[in-house]
């Protein structure tokens, strides 16, 4: 496992389904696992974002503050805020698996429906002898579709 990998998890474990929000000393961290506490900023930066459903505070001073909340899940919300914002008319492979990837962690879909969802967005399924922008913009249709398909089952739930 990656040094970044080991970080995310770590954090994400203190982050449970009873506590929203969790407070780190960036330094205490960087000392936990060895390294320097710019690897602990890459992590919180690509790791932690609102894409991903955390927001992030920060003190300076004092070894470096951080608290860490996770967002409440809003369906609705962060369905339509998917929609618009992360698919928009383009939509590369990777973003897409990223993006189905936070709808599993966020309990929005089973891991059944993300395979599903990634084999129907993945490289694979779209090799047609198309230009790379096309692709993208049929990807993005694709996965509004099936996002909007998702935002039905929940909101009949």
């Amino acid at each position: 496992m990656r040094l970044s990998d080991a970080i995310e998890q770590f954090i994400k474990a203190m982050l449970t389904q009873d506590e929203h929000e969790v407070e780190l000393k960036r330094n205490e961290l960087a000392e936990y696992f060895n390294c320097a506490p710019s690897q602990i900023n890459y992590v919180l930066a690509t790791r932690f974002t609102p894409d991903h459903g955390y927001i992030i505070q920060s003190r300076r001073g004092g070894g470096g503050c951080i608290r860490i909340f996770r967002m409440e899940q809003d369906t609705g919300e962060q369905l339509l805020y998917m929609l618009k914002q992360r698919v928009g008319d383009a939509i590369d492979a990777v973003a897409a698996s990223h993006l189905i990837v936070q709808l599993h962690e966020r309990g929005l879909i089973t891991q059944c429906e993300a395979n599903l969802m990634q084999a129907a967005l993945s490289p694979q399924a779209l090799s047609l002898p198309l230009p790379v922008d096309i692709k993208d913009a049929l990807r993005a249709k694709i996965l509004k579709n099936l996002l909007l398909e998702v935002g039905r089952k929940t909101s009949a739930q």
